[in-house]
């Protein structure tokens, strides 16, 4: 008989340890795959930072800052030295803003060869088309815009903005006058530059 109780409780212990060994593994294999969720739902973001360099003899200055994650490119331009109401912004051909009057820059970004117009308009718009912004009456103003057409060293000529030129306008883009909306002196401009 206690060679039998003996053996039950070898038997006992035998069976607890091997479900808790068991357990310990299946734990360890749910605590992997929670990292490698985390992993690969990890964002990858880039940032480029630009300085707004008065043209034109103006007084215009500020930073424009591009931030691409999960496939959006956002743009955060502040400015300062404005005269007070709404003035254009452009993404222009080549970050050169060596110029006085800022048309080193060549025109607008246009890799799809549209005609000029309103960002998103069905008859057609350059990839750089922002459209306009408006300073208050100390000449400060923000813009913030968004897109899926933009992209940020991925190489493709109709979506990268690296190696273009943020131009800000003395005046106000109409959307229609071909080829620049008749927006006017380019009054600053900064190099998009990775």
């Amino acid at each position: 008989m206690r060679k039998l109780t003996l053996l039950a409780l070898v038997a006992t212990f035998t069976f607890a340890t091997s479900c808790k060994n068991d357990k310990k593994e299946n734990a360890e294999k749910e605590v992997i795959t929670e990292v490698e969720e985390v992993v690969t739902e990890k964002a990858v973001v880039k940032k480029i930072t630009a300085e707004l360099h008065a043209k034109s003899g103006s007084n215009v200055t500020g930073n424009v800052v591009f931030k691409e994650e999960n496939g959006t490119v956002s743009m955060t331009a502040v400015l300062s030295g404005l005269e007070p109401g709404k003035h254009a912004i452009h993404l222009h051909e080549t970050a050169d803003c060596s110029s006085d009057d800022g048309t080193s820059s060549g025109g607008h970004w246009n890799p799809t060869s549209e005609p000029h117009g309103k960002w998103g308009d069905a008859a057609g718009y350059h990839k750089g088309d922002i459209g306009n912004l408006e300073a208050d009456e100390k000449g400060n103003a923000t813009i913030t815009f968004s897109t899926d057409q933009w992209c940020i060293g991925c190489g493709d000529p109709a979506k990268d903005i690296v190696g273009k030129a943020v131009i800000v306008h003395k005046g106000i883009d109409d959307f229609k006058t071909q080829p620049t909306g008749d927006a006017g002196a380019r009054v600053s401009c900064a190099g998009v530059i990775e």
